[in-house]
Formats: C-alpha cells, sequence, structure tokens
C-alpha cells in the first residue's frame, strides 16, 4: 500500500512539472490517466504491480 501511495505520489508531481513546463499537454494526460484505468481493469494488471513492486525493492534496497 506505501508504495502504490508513492508511486501515485512521485507520479502526480512529475505531471504538475510537465504540465507548467508545457512538456505534457491536458489532453496528453487525460489520454494517459484512462491508459491507467483501463490497464488497471485488464488481466495484465497484476504483472504491472509485480513488476512495479519488484523494482521498488530494487531501488529501496540500493545504498549510496
Amino acid at each position: 500500500m506505501a508504495i502504490s501511495i508513492s508511486v501515485v505520489l512521485l507520479l502526480s508531481v512529475l505531471a504538475v512539472i510537465f504540465l507548467r513546463n508545457g512538456g505534457l499537454k491536458i489532453s496528453h494526460a487525460l489520454v494517459c490517466l484512462l491508459l491507467g484505468f483501463y490497464l488497471a481493469s485488464t488481466s495484465i494488471a497484476p504483472t504491472i504491480h509485480s513488476g512495479l513492486t519488484a523494482t521498488a525493492d530494487i531501488v529501496g534496497s540500493l545504498r549510496p
């Protein structure tokens, strides 16, 4: 749960930065949002979730 909230927060911050810099249009953001909702309801959603969890574990285990 904490990982998914962190990812959502990070992606939201990146989207706001891109919107303010003009690199991301509102229409592009809406398409990405809809794609995320559709992907969440497909059978590939558990695979995406486990891939993100594994990536977060790897990044979390790195020591600077």
